[in-house]
């Protein structure tokens, strides 16, 4: 009886780590891409929010500057009046704004951006919180001794 119980035992030890594996490992993975993908956003945002800031201090209502064209191809442009912007606001749509459109805009979508960012830090603790939870049901099953019966006591 004892050979049959340890087959079950390993057999349940094998699900556990496939579902770890291939389930808990990549939902991780995905959910620590998608949050860097929103700080990338977030950080355009800021930087775009800080050049906007700059123009209007210093005044700038016309400039000269590099555009790369593509392939690392640059040219001079001349932009006549920077007091109106084309800002990206998704799916390929630009819109034109004024500078303090423009600030409003940058606003609302830094505030949506830090709720993302918010909820997939809590997905991703989450899913680390379930992955710690199989391990530890592992280590039952394996019957080992648990991290904090690893650990060095306190012995003053």
């Amino acid at each position: 009886m004892a050979g049959a119980e340890a087959r079950v035992r390993q057999e349940k030890v094998r699900k556990f780590e496939e579902f770890v594996d291939r389930r808990l490992k990549p939902d991780l993975a995905k959910a620590i891409a998608q949050r860097d993908k929103v700080f990338e956003q977030q950080k355009t945002f800021l930087d775009l929010r800080r050049n906007i800031e700059n123009l209007e201090r210093n005044g700038v209502t016309s400039m000269r500057s590099m555009v790369n064209l593509g392939s690392e191809v640059y040219m001079q442009a001349e932009v006549p009046d920077t007091r109106h912007i084309f800002v990206d606001i998704g799916l390929g749509f630009h819109v034109e704004f004024t500078w303090q459109e423009a600030l409003q805009f940058i606003s609302v979508r830094e505030a949506r951006l830090a709720r993302q960012i918010d909820e997939y830090t809590h997905l991703i603790a989450s899913i680390k919180a379930q992955i710690k939870l199989v391990c530890e049901g592992i280590r039952e099953l394996l019957q080992l001794p648990s991290e904090k019966e690893l650990s060095p006591r306190n012995t003053w």
